[in-house]
């Protein structure tokens, strides 16, 4: 039972009292009145608009599924639908062209290009992580991993496989070559590296067979540190550092010519640390572990032991790395991803705060104030000051325009500057994606990025056109030409807007872990499409991943895109951005296609994929992780991915492909397979012979079965309450 403390006018869960009071606000100058007395004014100011916001959600939601049922799918008459969309308020007048007037931005969002991760906040030893994979060792990635084969000769091994640390080096020389080329020979063949002393500064040079060479291009040498028996010499390519790791005496660079034991890549630039789709948080405790993370980020103070190998390991903060430059001056290169925090959107109440009349406030409200609150105690962080705020599950520009209504409220209660909050983005919800250019508009002095969700995107896809008809199957839906508009219009837009050198267009995640050469073809498309970022699930991926803004110009690759379009409108080509006709352009599946036993198969699938994340969020509080597939893969699970499987289920259902008694026989086979999937893990609760007690069974079996009527078809309602049982012991 929580313990409130009337403060302001608000009922606050002693719990949180003791966090803002205690930890977050004394390395602040603002006071305790102040900061309840705001809160209390953002709930009196916003809450209101907040449920006009939500009401409208359902009212458009209700007209949709009308059209649907008087008019079929959207492919019948796509006309007719836009002109729909218009009559309701879903689609508004787009804005003239503008260009956004964003300031005070730190580099990795502007003038650098490379990975971001997303993490979960509440998981200390995580965020630690996520935050130190500024530097990754590509040595470790390709050793470590399916980069390199794991056939053969090849195949890792218990000790150290001579012949896979040669093709690691080998591969690394690749890179080399490409990236850092010498005026002759290649970087396989080098059996030195040298700094040498040229006049007043230093410069980089090699050991060949044809004798001693510079490189290509000089500029790419910076600096140099290091000891006597290690040297590290420092090159930069494409705005991002490597670091050559010379050390003879190590157990690598005993094995290679010139002493080279590693090559460190510059990788995660940002980390989102989520306080949304990866975390489980439901109450008061909850959210301060989830608070006192990101403020332990901010201030640099975060650290986790754990044990590791039989010992005690502790993990902190990285200091920054710190070298000479070539005319031998302090030449200090930032040791952490720029972190960026992720506030749940505006749909969620939290009982941590109640208002004057009783009621759950909005948890997005609270999470705007207190991680901004945090934030005011960055010595780490922002260069510039600037509190960067990932806001999620937005339906339009007006819902844009709310948020950053609160960001600026915010700044007064806390005193800051207007417009030190900055904005990112998720174009994750359908309504945003028909309006993008109108929903940057409204957060124009504001919004650092933009980034296509592409898993909640599909999630809202099928529950806006719940009644159209039956959905494709999940691997299907992945090859329609909705996706591809989707993605290339959020790229086009942002960059017509002017995001290039001032904003980050973003893309996905890659959510197969353990298939990292799979990701290293594949996800070359996102900065080939021009996006200056992309989701990667470890430290490791986005080493890997770093690769590809080596290999890809993303500047030059914008400016191509930018150059094309207006040749196309020049051309006589008025509409070179994708329209709206393919952006609502998914089909409904035609029955007749699939057998029934296929038909069990997908929803046999999507039952285990729904019930292997659903058993772990509400029993155990784990909001991601990764999770076995029907198949034993191991994918990268969150309440987006659940939301699709959910949806599709639910949609099935609606449409009378699968009959509920065959939801729930599929669900209690698949319980069982989950079951036989985590019987290694001590804290798991068996699902079978366990469905009517089973709290997390029965959350994911009301996830498909009352789908159709979840809001928006989100997953949180039906889990947080789920959780809260599971943590009342009900």
């Amino acid at each position: 039972m929580a313990d409130y403390i009337e403060k302001s006018g608000l009922k606050v869960d002693r719990l949180l009292v003791d966090f803002v009071e205690q930890e977050a606000i004394p390395v602040t100058a603002v006071s305790a009145e102040q900061f309840w007395s705001g809160l209390a004014g953002l709930v009196r100011d916003f809450a209101p608009r907040n449920r006009e916001l939500l009401a409208i959600r359902d009212r458009i939601q209700t007209q949709v599924d009308e059209w649907h049922k008087a008019n079929g799918p959207v492919g019948a008459d796509p006309a007719k639908y836009q002109a729909f969309l218009k009559e309701i308020g879903y689609l508004v007048a787009e804005p003239a062209d503008f260009t956004i007037e964003t300031s005070g931005l730190d580099p990795e969002i502007t003038s650098i290009c490379g990975p971001q991760l997303v993490v979960p906040v509440s998981n200390a030893r995580y965020a630690l992580n996520a935050a130190n994979a500024r530097w990754g060792s590509l040595y470790d990635a390709l050793y470590g991993t399916d980069a390199i084969s794991r056939e053969g000769e090849l195949a890792p091994g218990k000790g150290l496989n001579p012949a896979r640390a040669a093709a690691v080096v080998a591969r690394a020389a690749e890179f080399l070559d490409a990236s850092f080329p010498l005026a002759s020979g290649s970087h396989r063949d080098v059996t030195g590296y040298h700094v040498v002393k040229e006049g007043d500064r230093r410069v980089f040079v090699a050991d060949t067979v044809a004798g001693r060479v510079g490189l290509t291009d000089p500029a790419q040498f910076v600096g140099y540190g290091g000891t006597q028996e290690r040297g590290e010499l420092v090159l930069r390519h494409n705005g991002l550092h490597v670091v050559l790791i010379i050390d003879p005496a190590s157990p690598i660079g005993a094995l290679h010519p010139a002493g080279l034991s590693d090559v460190i890549i510059e990788s995660a630039l940002t980390t989102i640390q989520d306080c949304e789709d990866s975390v489980a948080a439901v109450d008061a405790e909850d959210k301060v572990g989830v608070y006192r993370n990101w403020l332990g980020l901010m201030n640099g103070t975060l650290s986790e032991t754990f044990e590791k190998g039989g010992k005690p390991l502790t993990r902190k903060l990285n200091a920054d790395r710190q070298y000479k430059d070539i005319y031998g001056q302090p030449l200090t290169l930032k040791g952490r991803a720029l972190l960026l925090v992720r506030n749940v959107g505006h749909l969620m109440t939290t009982k941590a705060v109640l208002d004057p009349q009783g009621n759950q406030i909005g948890e997005g409200l609270m999470d705007a104030v207190i991680t901004a609150l945090c934030a005011l105690s960055d010595k780490v962080n922002s260069t510039n000051g600037a509190i960067y705020v990932v806001k999620p599950k937005m339906h339009g520009p007006d819902e844009v325009a709310f948020a950053c209504e609160i960001f600026g409220a915010v700044e007064k209660v806390l005193g800051l500057k207007p417009e030190t909050i900055k904005i990112g983005i998720m174009d994750e919800e359908r309504r945003t994606s028909a309006n993008l250019k109108a929903a940057i508009y409204a957060a124009r002095k504001r919004v650092f990025f933009i980034n296509t969700g592409f898993l909640d995107r599909t999630g809202d896809e099928i529950h806006t056109s719940m009644l159209a008809g039956p959905v494709l199957r999940k691997d299907d839906v992945k090859a329609e030409k909705w996706i591809q508009s989707y993605e290339d219009r959020n790229v086009l837009i942002g960059l017509e807007a002017g995001f290039s050198g001032k904003a980050q267009i973003g893309k996905g995640m890659w959510a197969r872990p353990d298939d990292m050469a799979a990701m290293l073809d594949a996800k070359v498309g996102h900065p080939k499409a021009g996006a200056n970022t992309a989701w990667v699930p470890s430290p490791t991926a986005a080493t890997l991943h770093a690769l590809h803004y080596h290999q890809i110009d993303v500047f030059e690759q914008q400016k191509l895109r930018l150059w094309q379009l207006r040749d196309a409108r020049q051309k006589g080509n008025n509409q070179p951005i994708p329209g709206l006709e393919d952006l609502f352009s998914m089909p409904v599946l035609d029955a007749s296609t699939l057998d029934r036993a296929a038909v069990l198969r997908e929803l046999d699938n999507n039952a285990q994929g729904i019930l292997g994340y659903v058993v772990r969020w509400v029993d155990q509080g784990v909001g991601c992780s990764k999770v076995p597939d029907i198949n034993n893969v191991g994918l990268m699970e969150d309440r987006a991915t659940c939301r699709i499987s959910s949806q599709a289920v639910a949609n099935w259902l609606k449409h009378g492909l699968v009959s509920e008694a065959e939801v729930k026989a599929s669900f209690e086979k698949m319980a069982a397979v989950v079951d036989g999937q985590n019987a290694g893990d001590p804290l798991y609760r068996p699902m079978a012979g366990n469905f009517g007690t089973s709290i997390a069974y029965q959350a994911a079996l009301d996830l498909a079965l009352e789908g159709a009527v979840q809001p928006s078809g989100y997953t949180e309602p039906i889990l947080h309450a789920a959780r809260e049982r599971v943590k009342a012991g009900v």
